[in-house]
């Protein structure tokens, strides 16, 4: 999957000539924190609404009228970072999420040649890797298997579970916090699990239902919120 697949495209942007203040209304009008500065179509640069915020005068600071003057007069190239950290629209998303890590950043730009072309955070990240993998939102039943993540046990719990005609979303496996044993936990897809549950614990078996669902979030159309 490529970064293309899962990023924000309608990324609001400002240019360089942009008064700190005007910049400030829009960040908090649509609810984000991160503003790339575009200057002649190619990126420039970028600001943080926490940045803005320490440049931007406040009413009731003690500040001289002539500092006022100057700091209500700053605009967003006299306070943007220029040294942004980037990526294509064919990177892969696990090379999103390496340079996310790497950089300890919750929101990476996506330019073609300079040009700023969509936007992916960490949330995307989840939504297409982490939800896909565990089958969050996703229609269905989850049970864990206590023990069953070990090769023999799991082909036995399969087994079951395919001689019932239940499919299976999502499998994986969770290393226990109490012993060196691995969990199976199944996806599957029945909103009804009980005659799969009971004949795995008439075979031996420890069985938990694990809910599932979530609720929507929306994304957001502007840098990233962190």
């Amino acid at each position: 999957m490529l970064i293309e697949d899962i990023m924000t495209k309608d990324v609001i942007t400002m240019p360089g000539n942009t008064l700190v203040s005007d910049a400030l209304k829009v960040m908090k009008e649509h609810n984000f924190r991160r503003l790339p500065v575009v200057d002649s179509g190619k990126l420039a640069g970028i600001v943080t609404q926490e940045r803005l915020e320490r440049v931007a005068p406040k009413t009731s600071a003690p500040l001289m009228w002539q500092i006022q003057y100057i700091v209500a007069h700053t605009r967003l190239r006299d306070v943007m970072r220029r040294d942004v950290v980037t990526l294509s629209p064919d990177a892969t998303v696990e090379q999103g999420v390496a340079l996310a890590q790497q950089k300890k950043v919750g929101s990476l730009l996506v330019t073609d040649k300079g040009k700023v072309v969509g936007v992916v955070t960490t949330n995307d990240f989840f939504y297409a890797i982490i939800n896909q993998m565990m089958g969050i939102g996703e229609p269905g039943t989850r049970i864990m298997v206590m023990g069953a993540g070990d090769g023999r046990s799991a082909e036995k719990v399969l087994s079951i579970v395919n001689k019932l005609n239940v499919a299976t979303r999502v499998i994986w496996t969770a290393r226990t916090y109490t012993s060196e044993m691995k969990d199976l936990i199944l996806h599957l897809d029945t909103p009804d699990a009980a005659p799969v549950i009971a004949e795995l614990r008439s075979s031996g078996f420890e069985v938990a239902v694990r809910p599932h669902r979530l609720p929507p979030a929306k994304k957001t159309a502007g840098a990233g919120k962190k």
